[in-house]
């Protein structure tokens, strides 16, 4: 383990990793209620979901921590399944949207293997990476509103605020308000900690039965059958192709980001900046999402919350060994997210909402040219209901402000081709 891992070389030790590996799944371990609750609604069995999440983030993070050495653990991830979900699932099911994850994957996968995501890297504006982050906060946490019943469809204002004294309803605030206090107390695991203790509290409004026996809390996984190899491939084509994109583009985006910020706070970054084997780990989380359409479960990336671990120490594969490991673990409390009623889990995504809107800070709103494309782009996503518009309205508005501004020369030549792409897209759609 030693030698395999190079804990030495690495200033860290064993004891260190298991505790780091530990930290991390206990930051991330609330995908295993929150991912099968958003996909559900899709009509897909909550429990082979479950299993399917704890599965793919296993597999993916032991595979990252073999692979590359580092203490990076990946999960279904937060934002793409809601897209999943509610964006192309009720359009063309949900055999089309894993065919829809599964293609992506594969397009991630080919781009990492011939080292063109540097290219793309390049060409893609700063300011729309950091708005399709802040709309996808939007997003998600309008649908967590939504399954609150917090926010609610009215005929004269398209939305209005719901009846706030309906048992799931008052539940969900309690659980908002609880999750926003063990944020701000800086509580580690605080979303997967407020969704057990609103669960409890569920027990005493009669919402949710209370557990009287071990079986109602630890059991075997549910089967995969029901979803597993049920990709659609050519209704997921039929989706086009700014929608496969939209899922692409997402996923490598928020992996760079999430690998270079984990890695400049573990301090891996060379002296250029880059982070070492970056190839490798983007591989790793493409074969992930490659898997998890397989296994049926939507876009399996790497989480930021890995930075938890990192703060503890973890320094080396093991820690994602360590996570991996605990995520097939939690195989075996299949019945106890069972008893995760959807107004423990709504919160969470109002929280990750809130953590994900903390990109806008690094647009420059001063400079209109900036501000512009940015802002539509995050506009889209929750009002459109659709991740894949708001990044269309963003790569089509961007050149038109630049071009128009006479600041042409900041436009990438590939930016050019993106646009006339969303242009294809709204055109056709």
């Amino acid at each position: 383990m030693e030698s395999f891992f190079r804990l030495k070389e690495k200033n860290t030790d064993v004891k260190t990793e298991i505790t780091a590996g530990i930290t991390t799944f206990m930051t991330m371990a609330y995908i295993l209620f929150v991912n099968p609750d958003i996909l559900s609604a899709t009509g897909m069995p909550f429990g082979a979901v479950m299993t399917a999440t704890a599965v793919s983030a296993g597999i993916t993070t032991i595979l990252m921590g073999l692979v590359t050495n580092y203490p990076f653990a990946l999960a279904s991830g937060m934002g793409l399944n809601a897209m999943f979900a509610f964006a192309v699932a009720p359009v063309a099911g949900w055999e089309a949207a894993l065919g829809v994850v599964f293609i992506s994957g594969i397009l991630f996968f080919v781009l990492s293997i011939m080292g063109i995501i540097d290219y793309i890297d390049a060409a893609i504006p700063a300011s729309l990476k950091r708005a399709t982050a802040a709309g996808i906060g939007l997003f998600i946490a309008f649908i967590g509103l939504k399954n609150a019943g917090i926010i609610v469809g009215d005929e004269a204002t398209i939305v209005a605020l719901g009846d706030l004294s309906q048992p799931e309803t008052f539940l969900a605030i309690i659980g908002l308000l609880i999750m926003a206090v063990l944020m701000a107390k800086k509580v580690r695991g605080a979303i997967l900690l407020g969704i057990l203790l609103t669960t409890v509290v569920s027990f005493f409004m009669g919402i949710t039965a209370f557990p009287t026996s071990l079986s109602d809390i630890f059991g075997a996984p549910a089967s995969l059958a029901p979803i597993a190899f049920h990709m659609d491939l050519p209704g997921a084509l039929r989706m086009g192709f700014m929608t496969v994109f939209a899922f692409a583009f997402v996923d490598i985006f928020d992996t760079l980001g999430t690998l270079m910020g984990t890695g400049a706070r573990a301090d891996f970054l060379d002296k250029e900046g880059r982070l070492p084997k970056i190839k490798e780990a983007m591989i790793v989380d493409a074969v992930g999402t490659v898997l998890g359409a397989v296994l049926g479960t939507s876009t399996v990336t790497t989480y930021v919350e890995s930075t938890a671990g990192v703060s503890e120490g973890g320094r080396s594969g093991l820690t994602a060994v360590v996570a991996g490991v605990l995520f097939l673990a939690s195989l075996f409390l299949a019945p106890l997210a069972g008893l995760v009623p959807s107004g423990a889990t709504a919160p969470a995504l109002v929280i990750v909402g809130v953590l994900m809107m903390g990109a806008v800070m690094d647009i420059d709103f001063t400079d209109f040219t900036e501000a512009f494309p940015a802002f539509v782009t995050m506009l889209f996503m929750p009002f459109a209901f659709s991740i894949a518009d708001g990044i269309a309205a963003g790569f089509l508005a961007y050149p038109i402000v630049k071009v128009v501004a006479g600041r042409n020369k900041e436009v990438h030549w590939f930016t050019y081709i993106l646009a006339l792409v969303a242009l294809v897209h709204f055109v056709f759609k």
